[in-house]
């Protein structure tokens, strides 16, 4: 098994998860040359409000979505520790686990990025990792912003177009709610999974 040097984080509600999360995964472990990326269901939140279904079913939509590609690799990290799931806490456990010799690099959208100085204990996560930002429809990397709140991310972010997939899962819950076609947004499999247990069957 080759070293593993450039490790990806990559967390999120997958509520559910689809073909946009595992674009930008895919983008950000090319982009990074990454050798693997971690993908993280969260347990909670602490910006967002709940999640719409339990912990274990997103967590094996994440499994069955990253069915097939070797280098996405489904992690419970995040729903072993009591919530809520804050990301200093997730790389503080990735440098233990993996050690100082792998380069961690934390992959958020766009969206989550202009959250980032108001994470807890943001001004410690470049000590940590790399940040890598993919853009996403609708929403303007800024920057400057970023850097004025957390100086230490100077010259350690990287910037990455990606294919931008209008897709989210907010319209994919909504879609499910009402019976409307999700096919192709979504793998065939997480699909299948939705519809075996009925998931996204109302709105709360």
């Amino acid at each position: 098994m080759p070293t593993l040097r450039r490790l990806g984080i990559y967390g999120g509600a997958f509520d559910p998860i689809h073909f946009g999360h595992l674009a930008i995964a895919e983008e950000a472990r090319w982009a990074c040359s990454l050798d693997q990326v971690l993908m993280i269901p969260t347990a909670s939140q602490p910006l967002k409000p709940g999640h719409y279904v339990a912990a274990h079913h997103r967590l094996a939509m994440v499994r069955l979505a990253c069915t097939g590609n070797p280098a996405l690799i489904p992690s419970a990290l995040e729903l072993e520790r009591p919530p809520p799931s804050y990301t200093i806490d997730t790389l503080r456990i990735c440098q233990t686990r993996y050690g100082t010799d792998v380069e961690l690099v934390l992959i958020v959208g766009a969206d989550a990025a202009a959250d980032l100085p108001r994470w807890r204990d943001c001004e410690q996560i470049p000590h940590i990792a790399r940040l890598a930002i993919v853009h996403r429809p609708g929403y303007t990397v800024c920057l400057d912003t970023i850097l004025a709140a957390i100086p230490a991310f100077a010259n350690r972010i990287t910037v990455i177009e990606g294919p931008q997939l209008a897709i989210s899962s907010t319209d994919l819950r909504r879609r499910l709610a009402d019976g409307r076609p999700v096919r192709y947004q979504l793998p065939d499999a997480v699909l299948e999974y939705i519809i075996q247990h009925r998931l996204y069957q109302a709105e709360e």
